[in-house]
């Protein structure tokens, strides 16, 4: 039964990044990360052929195996939650509708902006030199 509620997860999650490389104002990489983590509790064949596809694959086993996110995905990502609150107000949605958009979309690009753009760019330099007193 749960293997089967992962598969479900797997591939909606996959449909949903699959219409993100159509739709700009959709995101492809979070969804496609999602459905990883749900094929790997029911189908590790899925799992691994997402992982080793030639477009997407890299970029989740870079965000994998170091939490890299590209500096050209940061800046569509925060581009594309801004234009989403910008089309809420043009649309005139209600106010808190839109306040809650922006504070998640705000939220969601504070944790984009502060992954590495490549690995080890987060990480601090240690010095060869011995610390003295």
């Amino acid at each position: 039964m749960r293997q089967t509620l992962w598969h479900i997860v797997g591939w909606t999650a996959l449909t949903l990044g699959l219409i993100g490389v159509a739709l700009p104002v959709m995101p492809t990489v979070p969804f496609l990360l999602v459905a990883v983590w749900a094929f790997s509790r029911s189908s590790p064949q899925l799992r691994n052929r997402i992982l080793r596809h030639r477009q997407v694959g890299p970029p989740i086993r870079a965000y994998l195996a170091h939490g890299v996110i590209p500096t050209r995905a940061k800046l569509f990502a925060v581009a594309a939650m801004a234009g989403g609150v910008g089309i809420a107000l043009f649309l005139g949605l209600p106010t808190i509708v839109v306040a809650i958009q922006a504070t998640i979309c705000a939220a969601v690009a504070a944790y984009v902006l502060t992954r590495p753009a490549a690995p080890g760019a987060g990480r601090r330099r240690q010095s060869s030199r011995p610390s003295g007193g």
